[in-house]
Formats: C-alpha cells, structure tokens, sequence
C-alpha cells in the first residue's frame, strides 16, 4: 500500500537516506507538460537544474554522482519548478555499485574518469 507523505515529511525522509553518504547516486527522470507556453519554460528550468548537477542520458533522464548536501539543494529546486497537477518528477537512489548496462547512440558517462573540456 502506498502512502502519500507531505512534502516536509519526503525531504526528512530524502536526507535521512543520504546521511553519512560521501556521495549519492541518484537516476531523475521527469515529464514536463509542455501544452502551455508556461509548461515550456518549466521544462527548460527542470532540464538546466539537472545539468547543473549531473549528465543527460536520454531527453528527460539524467544521472547525478552528487553529495548530500547537493542533493538536498538540487531536489528542492527540482519540486520548486514542476507543477504537481500537470508534471512528474521521478528519483532513483541507485548503490555506488550499480551495473549500468548501455546499448545504442551516445556513450555512457565515467564519473570516475577525467574531466575533458
């Protein structure tokens, strides 16, 4: 059974699965109603958050390698711009030692390798 939490009671939960992490591991899909001009604009802001804390792996997913405090800025700042009525917003807590298998275009990202400009 599910149970719906208030957004205070989500964020206490949030932090409490990142605490004493050095860094967290999280997959953020979302899907943006874009019918309104206002929903675009949303888009973009939910699209330019995660590419200031991860790497797009597909349109609406991205992966994020952050730390906890981070993590506790990006996902506030994701909830700040959705509109619940019209929007979804998705995260994955995955283990630092998660399997990530990729077929098809685009190469996949190595957090651990070198940072190339």
């Amino acid at each position: 059974m599910r149970v719906a939490l208030t957004r205070s009671a989500c964020l206490q939960r949030a932090s409490a699965r990142v605490i004493g992490v050095e860094r967290v591991f999280i997959l953020i899909t979302y899907d943006v109603s874009t019918v309104e001009k206002e929903g675009v604009r949303r888009l973009r802001r939910v699209a330019q958050a995660c590419k200031d804390y991860g790497q797009r792996v597909q349109k609406s997913v991205f992966e994020c390698r952050i730390e906890p405090k981070h993590w506790v800025l990006l996902r506030g700042r994701l909830l700040d711009e959705i509109d619940p009525g019209e929007d979804s917003l998705r995260f994955y807590f995955l283990d630092e030692d998660q399997v990530i298998e990729h077929h098809g275009s685009g190469r996949p990202v190595d957090f651990e390798g070198p940072l190339v400009f």
